[in-house]
């Protein structure tokens, strides 16, 4: 029995916030965003999480030719998630009509993709399931502080999805290694969220915003995910020359660049496109992931690898065999609905509910 990922799909809502617009509400330009950043512009959402986690659901699901009700498990990838209680993986499950697989959530900030994409082979390779369901996703514009120069520029929201199932042929999962730095969680924090949340008057409003340490989370990021990178390949008995694609985490041009030249990869085989989405967490990847196959940029039987970086400090890095099929099966029609309002008039919403 091998393992693979057979579906993939994305969404990105319809609403661009350029760095442009971000000039009309932040002390900033266009120059000082790309050069710090990489960032062009980033998409906010009009919808719910579970909303975009479902259309990118709903394409995997159509490019492996699956049945929703052939799915085992339905992995959510989060750390907005749209409610505690319950999952916003049970919502999707919901959304695609399948009533009887496990729902779950995973959040270890920006690496969760990584994390789930290794309990889904995990999950299969013990037998327990056959076919899961991944999805990666954030609704991040909701948590920020549209006031707050080195946060507000950086993120954006969307999902992404992959089908993982049993398969009869030799792919696999090579190597994993996720790893957190619980010392230094404190350099990314939402900090007044979740049970530690202090409930305020409204119109001071009730999230103090993403605490974003620049400095130390760049020299960790770097140093973490080279470290895992070299890990994960050594364990696999493979080089940097084995490997025919990297799909990082798309955090911040600089990082990218940094961790490349720190483990010799060259930047012509890692896929970017943070450009157009920013940051966006666990949905980051599986954006990735599928846009490089819509472009033709993964090869039947590619080894590829994963790599991420984020709060808590964590850290990921796998190897995967690809398989052959580079092509979706069926197509889906999924969309979100059109938004009635522009990325800056949303982001105005957020700032003053």
């Amino acid at each position: 029995m091998g393992i693979e990922i057979t579906g993939w799909g994305k969404c990105t809502p319809p609403s661009i916030l350029t760095n442009k617009d971000l000039e009309t509400i932040l002390d900033t330009d266009d120059e000082w965003i790309v050069s710090r950043t990489g960032v062009k512009e980033r998409r906010i959402a009009h919808t719910s999480l579970s909303d975009m986690g479902t259309v990118a659901a709903q394409h995997a699901l159509a490019a492996a030719d699956k049945d929703p009700q052939d799915i085992d498990a339905v992995i959510m990838a989060t750390c907005t998630p749209q409610y505690i209680i319950p999952t916003t993986a049970s919502r999707i499950q919901e959304n695609i009509g399948n009533k009887h697989a496990a729902a779950f959530e995973l959040n270890s900030a920006c690496t969760g993709f990584v994390y789930g994409l290794t309990t889904a082979y995990s999950l299969i390779s013990s037998g327990v399931m056959k076919n899961i369901l991944l999805v990666g996703g954030e609704k991040v514009s909701f948590f920020l502080d549209w006031g707050a120069r080195d946060t507000a520029v950086l993120f954006g929201d969307g999902a992404g999805a992959v089908v993982i199932e049993a398969v009869d042929n030799d792919s696999k999962l090579y190597s994993s290694k996720l790893t957190c730095d619980p010392f230094l969680g404190n350099t990314l924090m939402l900090d007044n969220f979740g049970s530690s949340m202090e409930f305020k008057d409204p119109k001071d409003g009730y999230f103090l915003g993403i605490h974003f340490e620049g400095q130390e989370i760049f020299k960790n990021a770097v140093k973490t995910m080279a470290r895992l990178a070299e890990e994960a390949l050594a364990e696999s008995n493979l080089t940097v020359d084995d490997i025919d694609l990297c799909i990082p985490h798309q955090a911040n041009l600089r990082i990218l660049e940094a961790t490349a030249k720190r483990c010799n990869f060259p930047m012509e085989k890692m896929i970017i496109n943070l450009d157009k989405y920013g940051n966006t967490s666990a949905g980051s990847i599986p954006i990735a992931l599928t846009e490089a196959l819509d472009q033709g940029k993964v090869k039947p039987n590619s080894k590829m690898l994963f790599l991420a970086f984020g709060g808590g400090l964590t850290g990921a890095a796998a190897v995967i065999d690809w398989g052959s099929r580079v092509t979706s099966i069926k197509t889906s029609d999924a969309a979100l609905p059109d938004s009635e309002k522009t990325a800056l008039e949303l982001v105005k919403e957020i700032s003053n509910p």
